[in-house]
């Protein structure tokens, strides 16, 4: 048996990084069965109980395992005993470099000369790279590329930004997020959870929203407020219900944002129209399936939006992370952004109700190109084992 090593935001409190971890397996599990996956998480029971049909080994990173989160013994036995490591998502940014609780880059820096020591290749699998700002971040990160043997990025901002960083790099692929390939649950599954919830029942449809609890923290403008925030949100929400005669249904994918999408949906005047779904309650999976059923959805998360492109739903990105915009552009759709600077109730609400009238040419425009991004995502998995068939 092969091992390999996957690094990521693993805890299960993120459908996306969920969502991540179980397409890679699922991906890997069609093309070869010698593999061992392990994974460091701070939550081994999540993973074993999720996703326990592979075969993989959970790497507790608890203060008992010796580890503060993303510092400490169980990462550096996962990236030194193993045959490969793989970084995935979009773990490796200079945002607070030297606190372990938020930030990989520093830690898997400090143990990466180890894996080139040994002959450990590490491999980026369809990951962002980003933002580097500091002197320090290009140095952490030029550390890791000194022991990578293959890039293959989900978008060109990453590539780009190795470029203008002027980093010394292995080649680089330009291929797509494993989230694309979500399989959406079987429609008897669904109807039980749209029964519970209570969704859906509107002939006139339901547009989605998705927040996010850092608000503009990636965007530095820093001109927006929390309240005014929420206050934005919930007027567009309420317009939307009164000019277009919808159901607002709010898709929480990180466990974090539930209280701001809380007080989102208090701070409407037509609050009996919305209604909340959470990864709290609901897998990767089915959130994509209960995604499939909207006319229209507007995310901060990228992993909300990467949803609905898996699904077909057309969808408005509020610009919070350059992995979004990334994203948006590489399936054609860059047009259908708000960048901070911009954003306003009556912006985004005019931008709603354009998109609103696109719809159906959205979804023949879209899916296209989403077909051959996702036949890219699961291409990487030929790359990575031809590579590790040379170790």
């Amino acid at each position: 048996m092969k091992t390999i090593t996957v690094l990521g935001n693993n805890s299960g409190r993120n459908a996306g990084d969920n969502a991540i971890l179980g397409n890679l397996l699922d991906d890997f599990s069609r093309f070869r069965q010698d593999i061992c996956f392990r994974v460091p998480t701070l939550n081994a029971s999540f993973i074993r109980e999720n996703f326990g049909h592979h075969a993989v080994e959970p790497m507790g990173q608890m203060p008992w395992n010796l580890a503060v989160k993303n510092f400490g013994l169980p990462l550096f036995r996962a990236m030194t005993d193993t045959d490969m490591v793989l970084i995935t998502d979009n773990i490796l940014f200079d945002r607070n470099l030297n606190n372990p609780l938020v930030n990989y880059l520093q830690s898997i820096a400090l143990f990466a000369p180890f894996c080139r020591k040994k002959g450990i290749p590490i491999v980026f699998y369809n990951a962002s790279i980003g933002p580097i700002d500091s002197l320090p971040g290009k140095r952490a990160l030029q550390k890791v590329m000194d022991a990578s043997r293959l890039v293959i990025a989900r978008d060109e901002n990453t590539r780009d930004l190795i470029q203008t960083l002027q980093i010394s790099h292995p080649e680089v692929v330009i291929h797509a997020d494993c989230a694309l390939n979500t399989t959406p649950i079987s429609q008897e599954h669904l109807e039980k959870i749209i029964d519970r919830e209570k969704l859906f029942v509107n002939p006139r449809g339901t547009i989605g929203f998705n927040v996010n609890s850092y608000i503009d923290n990636w965007s530095k403008t820093g001109t927006l407020s929390r309240e005014d925030f929420v206050g934005l949100i919930a007027g567009a929400a309420d317009i939307l219900v009164d000019q277009l005669n919808v159901d607002i249904l709010f898709v929480v994918t990180q466990v974090m944002d539930a209280k701001i999408t809380g007080e989102c949906v208090q701070r409407m005047r037509r609050r009996g129209r919305a209604r909340t779904v959470s990864n709290k309650q609901y897998s990767y999976l089915e959130l994509a399936a209960l995604l499939e059923k909207l006319e229209l959805h507007v995310g901060l998360r990228t992993h909300s939006l990467i949803f609905c492109a898996a699904v077909n739903t057309p969808m408005i990105n509020i610009n919070a992370y350059p992995k979004s915009a990334g994203f948006m552009h590489t399936i054609g759709q860059g047009d259908w952004t708000i960048d901070f600077a911009d954003l306003s109730r009556d912006s985004l609400t005019t931008l709603m109700l354009r998109a609103w009238e696109r719809r159906e040419q959205t979804r023949l425009d879209m899916a296209p190109q989403v077909a051959v991004e996702k036949k890219k995502a699961r291409d990487s998995v030929r790359l990575v084992s031809d590579l590790l068939d040379e170790v």
